[in-house]
């Protein structure tokens, strides 16, 4: 009884040392993700200035196939697609918010 309590102990520790990792790989991610969006901000900049359509289907798609072209196996291809199309759906809609910001802003 008491050896089952101890590897009980055990996996909990083990569960909060990965828990620990998720979280640290948490705060990259988010800090990562900011920076994209910086990115998205500044290329919705030039698309306003040269006259392009924040949605570029071609370019979305490019994106998603480089990020499976990283996975390791098709079950995380198939994360990675899902969370990727997120992403890129939350930048679009970033990039339209942006762009309406700045029209307000210069109409004033």
């Amino acid at each position: 009884m008491a050896n089952n309590t101890v590897k009980k102990e055990n996996h909990w520790l083990e569960l909060e040392e990965w828990r620990k990792k998720i979280d640290a790989i948490d705060h990259k991610l988010s800090n990562l993700l900011c920076e994209r969006l910086n990115c998205a901000q500044n290329i919705s900049s030039l698309k306003q200035r040269i006259g392009e359509e924040v949605l570029q289907p071609a370019r979305e798609k490019e994106v998603v196939e480089n990020v499976l072209n990283q996975a390791d196996s098709e079950l995380k291809a198939c994360a990675l697609e899902k969370i990727y199309k997120c992403i890129i759906e939350e930048t679009r809609l970033f990039q339209h918010e942006w762009k309406n910001e700045q029209q307000t802003l210069s109409s004033r």
